[in-house]
């Protein structure tokens, strides 16, 4: 049975290092790291005083973790506008924080080993919550600087418009 309907030869899921972020209609410069898509329903038990002993089960409130993006540190203002806007210091009384627009839809890319976009998410209302302007720094360290922000949203789904691409093929020059 194949697992790809378009690419019937290929076997391998995609990877994950093959990514593009999305808001407010651009691409994000520099991001290196997104962390899971992750939703949870509780489970409500119950049981009725003439049922056996054990429990039932049902789905409760739906829980959406937030998601943390990291990019290397650039002169691209992208993280640090959408943070202002939830808290911007110095902005002065009743002006800290951008109530109109401090929330956006965003969108995760997946692309796959030739750079076809394979497949994306959109996810909603996020905002926010954390945001990290610089790593911590050492002189005596060999690595790129890292800013992040924690996003906390109200869901997401798959983009199923995004249909699997026809992967090229090559061969061999004569």
């Amino acid at each position: 049975m194949a697992i790809f309907s378009v690419n019937t030869n290929r076997f391998d899921p995609y990877k994950n290092f093959k990514f593009r972020l999305k808001w407010d209609g651009q691409y994000v410069a520099a991001v290196s790291k997104i962390s899971v898509l992750k939703r949870t329903s509780e489970v409500v038990e119950w049981r009725e005083g003439g049922d056996p002993s054990s429990m039932r089960k049902m789905p409760g409130q739906v829980k959406f973790e937030p998601i943390t993006i990291e990019r290397g540190l650039t002169h691209d203002f992208a993280f640090l506008q959408w943070a202002n806007k939830v808290w911007n210091y110095g902005a002065g009384l009743g002006a800290e924080a951008s109530l109109a627009d401090f929330r956006k839809n965003i969108i995760i890319e997946l692309y796959n080993e030739a750079g076809q976009l394979a497949l994306a998410w959109n996810v909603y209302r996020c905002w926010v919550s954390e945001y990290t302007a610089t790593p911590e720094l050492d002189s005596t360290a060999n690595a790129v600087a890292i800013e992040s922000m924690v996003l906390q949203h109200e869901g997401f789904e798959r983009d199923l418009d995004v249909t699997e691409p026809a992967e090229p093929t090559f061969t061999e020059p004569a």
